[in-house]
């Protein structure tokens, strides 16, 4: 969300130009006001030619069909993040260790918030538990590769699941 008022002393914010982009400043603290994205992780579990998604109950994207992810916690390193956010969505567990990365990139902006999110795979082997629906999904399936585009998808998943493949083949 783009800021209207300083986090530091609530001041209403002035446009900026700065390091070669517009910026909002605070004229009463004499600084800038970054918009920085947030940081989120998530596991592609590949099973074969399937792969684990969710449908989605939060917005961006509610009803679309995307891969086990969410934010970071403070103090979390992507890996155990991506690990707790798989078992929070679909109850399934997997050893940080057993991940393998596949991308950190900033992906496609559906409006005002901005996301950079480090993918993970791993194989299904790897993981325990049973796929139950969990925090922010209404499902969870197996998906074979090739049926991909009969669903609403969030913009990355094709790509990551395509990475994840190559990654583990």
């Amino acid at each position: 969300m783009i800021p209207r008022y300083c986090d530091q002393c609530g001041s209403k914010l002035d446009d900026w130009a700065f390091d070669g982009r517009e910026r909002k400043w605070c004229e009463d603290c004499e600084r800038p006001v970054f918009r920085n994205a947030v940081p989120c992780a998530g596991v592609t579990v590949v099973d074969g030619e399937r792969v684990l998604l969710v449908e989605r109950t939060a917005e961006p994207g509610v009803g679309d069909w995307s891969i086990p992810a969410g934010h970071l916690e403070v103090e979390e390193e992507p890996r155990e993040g991506a690990s707790r956010e798989l078992e929070e969505e679909t109850g399934l567990t997997v050893d940080p260790a057993a991940l393998t990365l596949l991308e950190a990139t900033q992906l496609e902006s559906p409006g005002e918030k901005h996301v950079v999110s480090v993918g993970y795979a791993a194989r299904a082997a790897d993981a325990a538990g049973t796929p139950e629906a969990g925090s922010d999904a209404s499902a969870v399936e197996w998906v074979a590769v090739g049926e991909l585009g009969e669903r609403p998808l969030r913009p990355h998943v094709e790509r990551r699941v395509a990475a994840a493949l190559d990654a583990l083949d």
